[in-house]
């Protein structure tokens, strides 16, 4: 009986001993799970940093953990205090943010910029937007039209309807959905005709063509700049990723995804 009991508890220690060292191992890990560098970036450099995203890891010698949403809705989860180690945002949000504090001085940089367009379902049609006649004409005989009220595209579109006289008109006509990617998501169900956002939200959406820039006259450009977090784990890393973006090795790209170096 006692031998019995003495060989049970060998069993036990043994097992105790064998979890401890997994648990050991597993501590051990997380460190380099949790060493992947935080990026919060704004949608419009979505289809930007997805493609580099590789060249970008093998750049700053990390892993990217990536949070993609509209400038403001990020700006929402930095003010909550979600942590995070750069962003790439807005001019405007990251201004913001810096004079709040969050993003530290003197890391602000400018990347990119991009102008506003008119998206429709893959196949369908494209209507005539070249110019403001033809855009305001357009947008009045659509029944329906999508976009993100809180993205950056959001302010200059309802000035383009200040100015063309249509705000009443068009109004009932509007599907606004703050989830990303759900406007271009209407148009792709047919829910709706015509969606508007920043080019490369439209262009490199999956069934959705791109109708075309909005006309000159009408035009506004989105500035997008890059900061590092006042509280960044790993300065060195974002500064690095920042570098990159607005360097020559991600110019091609930038420009092929329908953006502006800067």
């Amino acid at each position: 009986m006692n031998r019995n009991f003495k060989n049970a508890s060998t069993l036990s220690l043994g097992f105790l001993a064998l979890t401890l060292c997994l648990f050991a191992l597993l501590a051990r890990r997380t460190p380099a799970q949790s060493s992947d560098l935080r990026a919060m970036i704004s949608d419009g450099m979505k289809p930007v940093v997805e493609e580099l995203t590789p060249q970008i890891e093998q750049a700053i010698g990390r892993k990217l953990a990536i949070q993609f949403n509209s400038s403001k809705n990020l700006r929402t989860k930095i003010q909550a205090g979600e942590p995070f180690d750069v962003a790439i945002l807005t001019a405007d949000v990251l201004d913001d943010l810096a004079q709040q504090g969050k993003i530290a001085s003197g890391t602000r940089a400018a990347i990119s910029r991009t102008g506003m367009g008119v998206g429709v379902r893959a196949g369908a049609a494209k209507p005539d937007i070249a110019t403001p006649d033809a855009l305001k004409r357009t947008l009045l005989n659509a029944k329906s039209i999508s976009f993100n009220p809180t993205g950056a595209s959001a302010a200059p579109t309802y000035n383009i309807f200040t100015r063309l006289g249509i705000t009443d008109a068009i109004k009932p006509k509007l599907v606004l959905d703050a989830e990303a990617g759900r406007p271009q998501m209407n148009v792709v169900d047919g829910k709706v005709d015509l969606v508007i956002s920043l080019i490369p939200e439209i262009k490199f959406f999956p069934g959705v063509d791109l109708v075309g820039p909005m006309p000159a006259e009408l035009q506004s450009y989105v500035n997008f700049s890059g900061g590092i977090a006042m509280s960044a784990r790993d300065a060195d890393a974002a500064k690095k990723l920042i570098q990159f973006l607005s360097g020559p090795a991600a110019a091609p790209v930038v420009k092929a995804k329908g953006m502006e170096p800067m």
